[in-house]
């Protein structure tokens, strides 16, 4: 009996490391994603990675007005904070599995 415990003791651990090697590779994943948010019926677009890294902006030539900067500043915040809140799900729904049932503050 008194082995018994080294063993939990050894098999958690393996499975600790398991899910660390998991999330690893689905942080991974993340960083691989390119997530789009668009603003004014798609005049403005910004992807960014899963790790929230704007890779790219596009602006609609047409949306550009020199007398309204402001609209087109706007467009610009509105379609990143909609790619923001995309990779804010996505990563919910890739790391969720890992923090279920622990109740850790801070964790995704």
């Amino acid at each position: 009996m008194r082995g018994g415990g080294m063993g939990n003791m050894n098999k958690m651990m393996k499975q600790m490391q398991k899910m660390q090697k998991e999330m690893a590779k689905a942080q991974e994943e993340l960083g691989e994603q390119r997530i789009e948010g668009t603003a004014g019926g798609g005049m403005v677009t910004v992807i960014m990675t899963g790790h929230k890294e704007v890779v790219d902006v596009n602006i609609k030539e047409e949306v550009v007005d020199p007398e309204d900067v402001e609209m087109l500043q706007d467009l610009v915040l509105a379609a990143t904070n909609d790619a923001l809140k995309k990779v804010d799900e996505l990563t919910n729904q890739k790391m969720g599995k890992f923090t279920q049932g622990m109740n850790l503050p801070g964790m995704f």
